[in-house]
């Protein structure tokens, strides 16, 4: 057998590919390293798949043990998403380009190899690829519209390959040869796919796993069972061939859907026939919003998201990339295009009232060309997107001749929030119900002041669950890998999840917070400005077919983004919200019922408002009471030390701790954090320091170590009190640089072994390291010393230190935090201004989006990244009585806001740079909790947001605090020396583990040989053509094999 390689540019399956393969088949050859070398980084990225597709079939014929006749051959060949640039225009050319060279290259195979199955595969890799072509015309999209580009490309290129195998028939007109297109892309991004930040190393190493079971599972033929390969993200089950589907997977065997199967949409009537015959405005142009006639109304606008721009509106199924265009004069809210007989939309019913309406958007575009007007809305926006919107909306009203800004009544329509449910589980804080209605807010305050004569349309967001049928019937033949990339925190959880009840929650919650804004009455202060919730997104019905099926008709050819015929429905239910009386307006979006337009009455002439309506406000909410100390509630039960005490770091209750100890810099010694004045600056608050103080008690002062003390009221080493003499074990010192740790440890060890209250030997401790601000602070004047290579070597050092001298120890290494988010700290005092200056130089003093800004945020990431390296490798696993964890809750840090673009001063002390005793309380839980999360598993992102109840308790299930081994699924949590951990247990920093779901009564490659050889009768030989462009990713410590992998 000849073993594998991979036939593209930037996998990360190579050496775990190589080790699931020798699993399933051990007469599996490797490949020398010359053959390997054959495949670098520079040869594949200058060279053509045809040229590639030489080198393979001259590399198979020379090679002396393997039988070109007889061997049945595998070869996987990737098509490389991340290389295509893209732009306005040339999207189908691009794509036939790629197409026709891979149909090349693949001719090339057929002619030169017999006894091949040849299996095509999208590869859609990281964003920031070595490979990546520059794309001037992405510079101008926003995340949310480059990310919908790509994967509107992937399928486009999915969809394109299908057609050419179909045409080509498979390449199958012999026996011993054909072509297979796996179903879904392999997308690989080392970076989350909502937000961009990176993965952990942790997560990193769990997607490999993932993208390794997805590829095996494409190349098996399907079975009903095929896709339950994951078990609440712990277990990967590796799935089998079965008695009924036995082989490889080729089109002969299992013939596969295409796209072209689809039947095209008839072009349904999109049209409205007005019923209405009283068109006339108020007499005189009314001064009150609550006396506003549609027939008043001069102007209409929009702001929101890809369903306000038109995406995708008029799509066909079979056109995928024409959901990128955005036709804006279609727009349900916006679009002025034709008339009310062939487009419905809500300036369109306007027009019926008054023939001189301007503002509505024509034709397609992209929100900055003159066709789109007032249509502001922006593809892939989210709410904190909204503001620049509203700017640049109300900017165009006042410049545009067409507008007269003071006189003319304006109706505006402000539709967001579905992207935001759409990514929450990535970061809940940033999309939490308090995050998403203050960016709502900010944006209406800005209207409020700016623009007068205007009643603003609030849309409640959609219930956006019911999105997920079209994606549970895989008869409908819907994209849904493509729409798990658009929208994965809704389509991904499974039915009756956890995570998808957090769906739900979310979604009502943004709902119910828009009607608390607007109850308020903060928007009625003047007779010329109104907000009005139009609620009828509340409830969303999907439209279904006679055989019950989700009918796809009424979306666009991604099942995401909604079709004319749907929009038809929206403007028809926008107006008629619009005419009906607050308290009683439709809730229920019904997309399967005609909806007939509602008129003005002689009685009620008036587009409803909450004064005309008769509708009382309830009032804003009362006011909670004064907040007095920054302490925690505490419900844990279980509060019990182990039976005995723990030989094992990994066996480790909370209340086995008997000793804490802190290093680090002023962060950790608490100076100022409960300064008043600037004098108190240099007060060094250590007993209420986040991770060591321990002043009073949890009820009043959170900290580590008052949550340790719940759990053994016996605890040492905590500081107390501002005095040097209080400080204890806390060595921190404010101004440290990561080179000054090894110090700080020396100091710890000395005083640990002095301190005859502490068992140095037999007690265990607890040591939390933080430390890396003031290396950034600096950076700009000492780019040497301070590099990420130094930064990780300095904390190895110290970590070495400590894991040579100190027994019975676990470490905290708490992630650094994005230190340019100090830039939106501010205050309007001399200290704030100039302190924060003086005290981080490097990071506040250069302008924001400067190339200087740049660098530090860079090497910010680089310090993250090397930190996460040297922790997730085996450097530290060989004591079993030692332990080092990475904390992240940090790492993807947010500072909240209380205005527009305002951060909340509460957490930091007078000089806007040290954090205040809030500040510290919030990072103490924080910190806990990370603790209490499993590796790979925990939270990367800060959540200070006060709640009194937000310490988690360890659990029956999972009592000890987490480390590396511990949080392995299904593995006992004893350890080996460091040596054997390499062919035993995880040394890298994975989490999951694939295990194969075959009948235990048998070994488990025997099921795969028997079930693809029986048929090919020859022996299965893989050609995985790999050559990598980024650094080898392991460090010589980090093990090479796929860790943490049962079978």
């Amino acid at each position: 057998m000849f073993g594998p390689q991979m036939w593209q540019s930037c996998p990360p399956l190579d050496s775990t590919c190589t080790e699931l393969l020798t699993l399933f088949n051990p007469a599996l050859i490797t490949p020398s390293s010359d053959e390997t070398n054959l495949y670098t980084p520079q040869f594949v990225q200058h060279s053509s798949f045809v040229e590639q597709a030489t080198e393979v079939s001259i590399s198979i014929h020379q090679n002396q043990e393997i039988s070109v006749d007889k061997d049945w051959k595998l070869l996987l060949l990737f098509v490389q998403v991340d290389q295509l640039c893209i732009c306005e225009q040339k999207d189908q050319s691009v794509i036939e380009d790629m197409v026709k060279e891979v149909d090349e290259a693949l001719q090339l195979l057929h002619s030169q190899l017999k006894r091949t199955i040849v299996s095509v595969a999208l590869w859609d890799g990281e964003h920031q690829s070595c490979n990546k072509k520059v794309c001037p015309c992405m510079e101008s999209k926003n995340d949310g519209e480059a990310r919908m580009q790509r994967a509107m490309l992937s399928q486009a290129l999915q969809e394109s390959l299908d057609e050419l195998l179909v045409k080509r028939q498979w390449y199958s007109d012999r026996e011993d040869f054909s072509v297979i297109l796996q179903d879904t892309p392999i997308i690989a991004h080392t970076s989350s796919v909502s937000n961009g930040k990176p993965l952990s190393g942790s997560q990193a190493s769990q997607q490999t796993d993932k993208l390794l079971v997805q590829m095996w599972t494409n190349l098996l033929q399907p079975t009903s069972s095929q896709h339950n390969t994951d078990d609440n993200g712990k277990i990967i089950a590796l799935p089998c061939p079965t008695e009924d589907q036995p082989f490889l997977r080729t089109e002969g065997n299992s013939p596969s859907y295409h796209h072209t199967d689809v039947s095209p949409l008839l072009h349904p009537f999109t049209g409205t026939e007005m019923p209405c015959v009283d068109f006339s405005p108020s007499p005189s142009t009314p001064t009150t919003v609550h006396e506003l006639r549609p027939g008043d109304i001069k102007v209409v606008a929009a702001v929101g998201d890809s369903l306000t721009a038109g995406n995708g509106i008029p799509s066909s199924p079979n056109n995928i990339l024409d959901v990128l265009q955005q036709y804006r004069g279609l727009s349900w809210s916006i679009g002025g295009d034709g008339n009310l007989t062939s487009v419905t939309t809500l300036p369109n019913i306007l027009k019926y009232f008054n023939h001189n309406l301007t503002g509505y958007s024509l034709g397609k575009g992209r929100q900055q060309t003159p066709q789109a007007f007032l249509n502001q809305a922006v593809a892939g926006a989210k709410s904190k997107d909204l503001l620049p919107q509203v700017k640049a909306l109300v900017a165009r009203m006042k410049n545009d001749s067409r507008i007269n800004f003071e006189s003319d009544w304006k109706v505006i329509t402000l539709f967001i929030g579905g992207n935001d449910v759409c990514d929450h589980c990535d970061n809940s804080l940033l999309f939490s119900v308090d995050n998403y209605v203050r960016n709502v807010r900010v944006s209406l305050d800005y209207l409020h002041k700016q623009v007068p004569r205007a009643l603003v349309n609030l849309i409640e967001p959609l219930h956006i669950v019911p999105l997920r049928e079209m994606h549970l019937d895989p008869s409908i033949k819907c994209p849904t890998w493509l729409v798990n990339i658009l929208c994965p925190c809704v389509i991904m959880p499974k039915e009756n999840s956890k995570a998808l009840q957090l769906v739900e929650d979310l979604n009502r919650g943004y709902q119910q917070s828009l009607h608390g804004l607007i109850e308020s009455g903060r928007y009625d202060t003047s007779s010329d400005f109104t907000v009005v919730i139009q609620p009828f997104f509340r409830e969303v019905i999907v439209p279904k077919l006679p055989d019950g099926r989700p009918d796809r008709s009424y979306f666009s050819a991604d099942c995401f983004h909604l079709s004319q015929k749907a929009q038809t429905l929206m403007a028809r239910a926008l107006w008629n919200n619009m005419l009906e009386p607050l308290g009683n307006k439709t809730t229920t979006q019904d997309f399967s019922t005609d909806i007939d337009l509602k008129c003005p009455t002689k009685t009620s002439p008036y587009i409803r408002t909450y004064n005309n309506s008769e509708y009382s406000y309830t009032g804003p909410p009362p006011t909670p009471g004064p907040i007095t100390n920054w302490g925690s509630d505490f419900s844990c039960m279980d509060l019990s030390p182990s039976d005995a005490v723990p030989s094992s770091v990994h066996m480790l209750k909370p209340a086995d701790i008997k000793v804490v100890a802190a290093l680090g810099d002023s962060t950790t010694t608490g100076s100022g954090a409960k300064a008043k004045t600037v004098f108190d600056l240099k007060t060094q608050y250590r007993g209420v320091s986040w991770s060591i103080g321990g002043d009073d008690a949890l009820e009043t002062i959170t900290t580590l170590p008052n949550i340790l003390k719940k759990f053994n009221p016996s605890l040492k080493g905590f500081s107390k009190g501002t005095t040097q003499r209080q400080r204890a074990l806390n060595m921190a010192v404010p101004g440290a640089k990561t080179s000054e740790i090894p110090a700080q440890v020396q100091a710890l060890v000395k005083a640990m072994r002095e301190n005859k209250e502490v068992n140095f030997e037999e007690d265990w401790k607890l040591v939390t390291i933080f430390v890396g601000g003031n290396d950034l602070c600096n950076y700009c004047i000492d780019q040497n010393n301070l590099s990420p290579k130094n930064y990780s070597h300095n904390l190895m050092l110290s970590l070495d230190m400590l894991y040579k001298e100190v027994p019975r120890l676990l470490v905290n290494v708490v992630e650094i935090f994005q230190i340019d988010t100090l830039k939106t700290v501010k205050k309007n005092t001399l200290s704030c201004s100039l302190m924060q200056r003086t005290s981080c130089h490097c990071v506040i003093n250069p302008d924001e989006n400067s190339p200087e800004i740049e660098v530090i945020k860079r090497i910010n990431h680089e310090y993250q990244v090397e930190v996460q390296q040297l922790i997730s490798g085996n450097r530290y696993d060989g004591k079993e009585d030692f332990a080092v964890v990475l904390q992240p809750f940090l790492q993807n840090s947010f500072i909240p806001q209380i205005g527009e673009g305002e951060a909340d001063t509460s957490f930091f002390s007078v000089d806007c740079f040290h954090i205040s005793e809030r500040a510290h309380a919030e990072m103490a839980i924080a910190l806990w909790n990370n603790m209490l999360e499993p590796v790979g598993r925990k939270q990367a992102y800060n959540n200070f947001t006060y709640d009194r109840s937000k310490i988690h308790c360890p659990t029956e299930v999972n009592p000890f605090i987490f480390t590396k081994v511990n949080s392995l699924p299904g593995l006992p949590v004893t350890t080996t020396t460091a040596s054997s951990m390499t062919t035993t247990t995880t040394a890298s920093s994975m989490t999951t583990s694939t295990v194969p779901v075959c009948p235990p009564s048998l070994p488990v490659w025997v099921p795969v040989v028997v079930g693809i050889l029986g048929s090919l009768a020859g022996i299965f030989v893989a050609w995985l053509i790999l050559s990598r462009c980024h650094n080898r990713k392991n460090k010589k410590e980090k093990a090479v094999e796929m860790k943490g992998t049962g079978f």
